[in-house]
């Protein structure tokens, strides 16, 4: 019996660093899918690709420009519809053809968060997103007004809206106008988002910004069902390998105990 305590006490020896590093993995990755600070904040100076809920930044949810929703990021367009006159290929004759332009163009700079699934606002900071100048896909269109073109001395039914276009409105201006189309887009506190960027370290928080040779990206996901979601066998492994070594440790000393007496 001693010998057999001898072998199990050998075997846990020999367990015991795997899982350390069992867990040690384990809890990486947990972090990393939670979006924990500490975990970003380990991948100082690297690019990254992370995937969480949106949440509002330090100053709170923001309100976007035209529609007035509340979210944590917005961008907005004007796009002027005009008649254009052009040569038809078969008969060589001049023959107007509709066509359009975008006259302004803005995506809000205000930072936001990102933070896992379960994540809350009493649970910790968010890891923070500089949004500005990022490159957005999949944003919900939250509005889409078209509007005719204004007439001398008549009030055009787009005026509540274009004061509210934010940055300069600009453009040749070729063509008869036809009418303006305003279009929204917007990114809600609770979206599943996925971020790519470059992980940077302000005042001791890691900051998702855009990457030295590029731009941020930022995709909207629609969630994905459970069933569907990649398991991850880490916990597995860590509680085996743990449990493993604590029972081999525990019986070999019983054993070693036993026939020592």
């Amino acid at each position: 019996m001693l010998w057999i305590g001898v072998v199990l006490l050998l075997g846990a020896a020999i367990l015991a660093p795997l899982a350390v590093r069992a867990v040690r993995r384990w809890f990486r990755r947990r972090d990393a899918d939670q979006v924990r600070p500490r975990a970003m904040a380990a991948d100082a100076g690297t690019e990254v690709t992370v995937t969480g809920v949106a949440v509002p930044g330090p100053q709170g949810p923001i309100e976007s420009r035209l529609a007035r929703k509340d979210c944590v990021w917005h961008g907005h367009e004007v796009l002027r519809h005009y008649w254009s006159l052009t040569e038809d290929s078969a008969t060589g004759e001049r023959v107007r053809v509709r066509a359009c332009d975008s006259i302004a163009d803005y995506g809000a700079a205000e930072v936001f968060g990102i933070a896992g699934g379960t994540a809350t606002g009493r649970d910790r900071l968010p890891v923070l997103v500089e949004s500005e100048d990022a490159a957005l896909s999949g944003a919900d269109l939250c509005l889409q007004r078209v509007v005719g073109r204004p007439q001398r001395g008549v009030p055009a039914p787009a005026d509540d809206l274009l004061p509210r276009v934010k940055g300069r409105i600009s453009g040749l201006f070729r063509g008869e106008t036809i009418e303006f189309e305003y279009r929204e887009w917007i990114i809600r506190p609770g979206d599943s988002i996925t971020v790519h960027g470059f992980v940077d370290i302000r005042d001791g928080h890691p900051v998702i910004t855009a990457p030295p040779d590029g731009r941020l990206r930022i995709e909207h996901r629609r969630e994905v069902p459970p069933e569907e979601k990649p398991r991850r066998p880490g916990a597995a492994d860590a509680l085996l390998l743990s449990g493993g070594t604590l029972v081999s440790a525990c019986a070999g000393l019983l054993l070693m105990l036993a026939g020592a007496t």
